[in-house]
């Protein structure tokens, strides 16, 4: 992993200095609702470019491109950090100018143990029986889809699994409703995971120990790592940084342990998911099998080279937006608008995947272009970073938004929990096909507490208070 590091250029070293420094300064301010969302980003971005130089051969890409284009790459990494610096504030103010006196609930329930207040809780349960509600009829709907094969469908790893949602990846018709069920199911899951690690509620908390017993085996047992993390994890993570008692060190040592178990299936995953299904692979195992593995997918800097080498040979020209414009009006069903755009058809040309006949999009494959990017194909190799970075800051600022409401209101935290996770997986293309459990479940907390939470139990907002220096999204 680390051989290549002497033949590794200067502006590599720059971006990752400037990666420890923006982090260190993000770390400094925690305390604010700003603090953990950005550092997501920042861990983002060191996963996906730094982490792609480190874990993948970058002698490689020495030999493919020439210094001069790895070196851009390098540079707009430099430039999208300092823009999402300078932005940060700028986009935090702007969007929450009315809350920026409240602290950060986050950090409340941390210190504070605020979990533990019967406001806290009765506000926990209450939500959950929502939660419930919505999550019986979608798994009706999802049974009457499979014909009711609850095997399939609940117990994968007994040997096989049932897809409730399948459509053609280029959907005809109402077909985007199926894929707003699976989101929607995703956003369920992992609620179910942050309630069961928080609630004090014996009913309530094995309620929800029983839907992840039934639910988040379909995820688990898929080729899918991103929904297995934006599943999982929200509820693993709230529950060693939230209720688990003990020190850091405890913490910390818990936190290894998940990582390597996470390290482990994804390596199972890796393995079985080219030739077969991976619940059948789990029920066929063989302890015997090959554990060296490669994590494929990790190489958002290569793909910022390619764009890179394609604008400066002339076969690749920025598209002024249009690649942000399909993926905004991705959630309209092509029944409404048949020739709605597709989204990265030009850029997987570019980089050879055309004539697919098979594939209405004529493509046998599109490619992810990674966070920074996306932005250079959209709007050119200087302002793409920052275009990148304002996109990042706006995510950034929603995210706190829903801390900084939180601390009477729990429905928040579900949303704040699994949107850091779901920063982790906008390294390979901010995208809402990433965002939609994020944003479903946003709108089913807004309908019920517009329309079903009586005026008596609506959430108190607590009163402003001064908090501490460092605590603007400075």
């Amino acid at each position: 992993m680390f051989e290549n590091l002497p033949n590794l250029p200067l502006p590599f070293w720059i971006s990752g200095l400037l990666i420890l420094a923006v982090a260190t300064h993000f770390w400094n301010r925690r305390r604010t609702a700003y603090g953990f969302p950005a550092l997501a980003v920042i861990g983002t971005v060191a996963v996906w470019y730094v982490g792609d130089a480190l874990y993948n051969d970058y002698s490689l890409y020495q030999t493919v491109f020439l210094p001069e284009t790895l070196a851009s790459a390098w540079w707009q990494v430099t430039l999208f950090l300092l823009a999402f610096v300078l932005l940060i504030p700028l986009v935090g103010s702007a969007m929450n100018r009315s809350f920026l006196t409240r602290g950060s609930s986050v950090v409340s329930l941390i210190s504070r143990n605020q979990i533990e207040t019967a406001k806290f809780q009765t506000a926990l349960t209450r939500f959950h029986w929502v939660l419930l509600f919505a999550w019986t009829c979608l798994m009706a709907l999802a049974l009457v889809r499979v014909n009711f094969d609850f095997k399939g469908l609940f117990f994968p790893w007994m040997g096989y699994k049932r897809e409730p949602w399948g459509r053609d990846r280029i959907g005809g018709g109402f077909d985007a409703l199926l894929s707003l069920a699976q989101y929607f199911q995703i956003f369920l899951t992992a609620a179910f995971g942050v309630i069961a690690a928080l609630s004090k509620n014996a009913k309530t908390r094995y309620t929800a120990l029983l839907v992840c017993f039934l639910a988040m085996p379909y995820f688990i047992f898929d080729r899918t790592r991103n929904t297995m993390l934006a599943t999982v994890m929200p509820g693993v993570l709230a529950w060693i940084f939230i209720r688990l008692k003990g020190g850091l060190p405890v913490k910390a040592a818990v936190l290894i342990c998940a990582f390597l178990v996470t390290e482990f299936w994804f390596g199972f995953v890796m393995e079985n998911r080219t030739n077969r299904s991976i619940a059948s692979a789990f029920a066929q195992r063989d302890d015997s099998s090959r554990r060296d593995h490669e994590h494929l997918g990790l190489n958002m800097f290569e793909e910022l080279t390619w764009v890179n080498h394609f604008i400066e040979e002339g076969t690749y020209t920025p598209n002024w937006g249009q690649r942000y414009f399909a993926e905004a009006v991705n959630p309209i069903p092509r029944a409404l608008w048949p020739n709605k755009p597709l989204i990265g058809i030009d850029y997987a040309i570019a980089r050879g995947q055309g004539g697919g006949r098979g594939s209405a999009a004529g493509v046998h494959a599109t490619i992810s272009t990674g966070m920074i990017g996306q932005g250079v194909v959209n709007f050119g190799r200087f302002f793409g970073p920052i275009a990148a970075a304002l996109l990042m800051a706006i995510w950034v600022a929603v995210l706190a938004r829903q801390d900084l409401l939180g601390h009477n209101e729990p429905a928040r935290l579900l949303l704040y929990g699994l949107g850091l996770i779901l920063t982790f997986n906008m390294g390979r293309d901010i995208t809402l096909l990433v965002l939609y459990p994020f944003l479903f479940g946003l709108i089913l907390y807004l309908g019920w507490k517009r329309f079903f939470l009586h005026p008596s139990q609506e959430p108190q907002r607590p009163q402003p208070t001064k908090l501490p220096p460092n605590t603007t999204p400075s």
